[in-house]
């Protein structure tokens, strides 16, 4: 493997469940390692909380997250995960599985530039865009 970009989300005792969530949104394969496991865990209450959670999906999509313990304050702001390309019928079944429980910030549509494009927050909190290339 040579080097890859790829989102890493910060939770606050959810990275487990949204995790759990977006392998059902993406397939793939889900790793866990809590910082109990790890040997990392500071406060014994926060032993079963996941220090590091790796996301594969067979269409080269990786997403990792971890919980941010309570020493480390709050956690850090997580941005946007974008999902565009061409592939209509995916990146569409994507938002839909997305926007279960989200806040729809604009519905997935016809933008002025040609392409369809939405914006949401899930449920646990993380912004998407999903943008589907048009006919230019």
């Amino acid at each position: 493997m040579g080097s890859r970009l790829n989102p890493y989300l910060n939770f606050k005792n959810s990275a487990r469940q949204a995790m759990e969530f977006y392998q059902t949104v993406f397939g793939g394969d889900l790793s866990e390692m809590t910082f109990g496991e790890g040997g990392m865990s500071q406060d014994p209450a926060e032993k079963n909380l996941v220090m590091h959670a790796q996301l594969v999906v067979p269409n080269g999509y990786w997403l990792m997250a971890a919980d941010t313990p309570a020493h480390m304050g709050t956690p850090s702001p997580n941005g946007s995960v974008s999902l565009s390309g061409d592939e209509d019928a995916a990146l569409r079944g994507y938002w839909e599985r997305l926007s279960g429980g989200a806040t729809i910030r604009m519905p997935l549509e016809k933008a002025p530039w040609g392409d369809s494009f939405g914006m949401l927050v899930d449920k646990f909190g993380v912004p998407w865009l999903v943008n589907i290339a048009g006919q230019h």
